[in-house]
């Protein structure tokens, strides 16, 4: 073999050796804690899970109004990672205003009535309180459950505190 043969051979194992590192399967990484019970929910999906991987949002919650939610959802990874992220905008954007979030959080805390969203701050009209529950309502964070009254539907009101703990920073 010629010097530039073995050059180009070595050239080629090491680039092979970096194709092999970037296909691997990446190691799971270890718990951050030393607490045993924290990832409880974690070694159960990891029991029912197949590969690649799944997802998985629950709560339970009590609201000041008095109601008691309980939910969850799971997701195989794939089915997410495939899925038309596209079509989840409309619903998200409808989060990506401060007035609508403010709505939510006051309905999920028990302020219903048109009368009692109209005091949000940031809401300076009527028209601009209907345009915004117009908007959540299209998204379907709110429902209309009498006449200028609002709730969070119930199977919305776990996605929607586990969207905002993930915003938060």
């Amino acid at each position: 073999m010629t010097q530039p043969d073995e050059e180009l051979a070595a050239r080629l194992a090491r680039i092979e050796r970096r194709l092999d590192a970037l296909e691997a399967p990446a190691p799971r990484p270890a718990p951050v804690t030393d607490d045993p019970d924290q990832f409880w929910a974690l070694r159960q999906l990891r029991a029912l899970a197949s590969e690649p991987g799944a997802v998985l949002f629950t709560g339970l919650v009590d609201l000041p109004g008095g109601a008691h939610y309980e939910w969850q959802e799971g997701r195989p990874a794939e089915a997410v990672l495939e899925s038309d992220w596209a079509e989840q905008a409309p619903v998200l954007a409808a989060l990506a205003h401060p007035a609508r979030v403010r709505i939510l959080r006051e309905v999920l805390r028990g302020a219903g009535s048109a009368a009692e969203l109209q005091a949000i701050d940031g809401i300076e009209s009527t028209g601009q309180l209907y345009h915004h529950v117009r908007q959540l309502t299209a998204a379907g964070w709110l429902r209309t459950t009498g006449r200028a009254q609002y709730a969070v539907p119930p199977e919305r009101i776990i996605p929607l505190l586990v969207i905002m703990a993930c915003a938060q920073r």
